[in-house]
């Protein structure tokens, strides 16, 4: 394990252009919520000391959700962050500058539960119904267009403020009759909620847009193309070595963020590399953004959201920093539910 974690130290080293710790220029990343297994690679890179290496200097800031934290980015008070893509698709029709870089799901992590014992058995059922989960999920975004695709009105349920820690419990309890989540957290429902827990993955029922990628602000992203290439490029190796050699990525993610389980992250860490695998990522290059697959997610956020102002979608994302030499490789994620 040493030797593994001595040459992943070194791919890492690799991208750091010779910078010199000393002169790293402070970035703001945001990320989408609190920190957990999906975030382990930047923690990972922080603790190996790769960013500063390569003369950056990241702040990890704590998110409240997909759409806040590309609200946050699109109006310049962090200069990277991470957020669901098809939000960002939609904001940039409202004038939100943010602009993609790198992809990590490439599948969408989006799901909807519910206790079955409510008699809900369906999304349909949910009509008339409370949806908890906090104010700045992505989820919300993207709603309409789930609900559109499975016929019901997405104006028949009642969205309820929750804490993103709160979701399980407040669905438990019954104050909410469902709540959203990330796949990656899957595993956590399906022990907790058993044979009583009803789910669909929104990419079954045809929503299927790219999920979270990391994003720059616009005006920044042409001002720093040398501090967004190497930050890119570390991230994208991290996210390699993760996939490859989660040990130490999950310890440097508990090691930041006390309060975390080694275990429980280990778990989410591996459904995450289930969403970020695809033919692009595994042929092309991890992180990459599909052009006609971009293309299909432009066309269906506007059909069933509604671009507020038409634009090319080739404007919203670019893959110009990516490292085609990295790719995804292959997983054997255990069976957790």
């Amino acid at each position: 394990m040493n030797n593994i974690v001595t040459v992943a130290l070194a791919t890492l080293a690799g991208v750091t252009l010779g910078a010199s710790a000393a002169s790293a220029q402070k970035i703001t990343f945001t990320l989408n919520w609190v920190a957990g297994g999906d975030h382990a690679p930047y923690f990972y890179a922080q603790k190996t000391g790769a960013y500063k290496q390569a003369g950056i200097d990241v702040d990890f800031e704590t998110g409240r959700g997909s759409a806040a934290s590309a609200q946050k980015v699109g109006a310049g008070q962090s200069q990277l962050g991470l957020s669901d893509m098809a939000g960002v698709l939609l904001f940039r029709g409202k004038g939100l500058d943010a602009v993609g870089v790198m992809n990590v799901y490439a599948n969408s992590p989006q799901g909807l539960y519910w206790l079955k014992s409510s008699g809900i058995q369906s999304v349909k059922d949910l009509a008339g119904r409370k949806i908890g989960n906090p104010a700045g999920d992505g989820a919300r975004t993207m709603w309409p267009a789930l609900a559109k695709k499975v016929g019901i009105d997405p104006a028949s349920v009642t969205w309820v403020n929750i804490d993103a820690n709160s979701k399980l419990s407040a669905l438990k309890s019954k104050t909410v009759d469902a709540t959203t989540s990330f796949f990656n957290l899957h595993h956590v429902f399906a022990r907790e909620l058993g044979s009583d827990m009803g789910f669909l993955a929104w990419k079954d029922a045809g929503v299927n847009p790219y999920g979270n990628s990391i994003i720059a602000n616009g005006p920044w992203l042409k001002a720093n193309q040398d501090k967004a290439d190497k930050f890119v490029k570390v991230t994208q190796k991290a996210f390699a070595e993760c996939a490859k050699t989660p040990d130490p990525c999950i310890k440097a993610l508990v090691e930041a963020n006390g309060a975390l389980l080694y275990q429980n992250e280990l778990d989410n860490w591996h459904l995450v590399t289930m969403l970020m695998n695809d033919e692009t990522a595994r042929t092309v290059a991890l992180g990459w953004h599909d052009d006609k697959r971009m293309a299909e997610d432009y066309k269906l956020v506007d059909e069933y959201l509604k671009m507020e102002k038409p634009y090319d979608v080739k404007s919203a994302y670019t893959n110009d920093f990516l490292d085609k030499s990295v790719k995804m490789p292959p997983i054997n994620p255990p069976k957790l539910f």
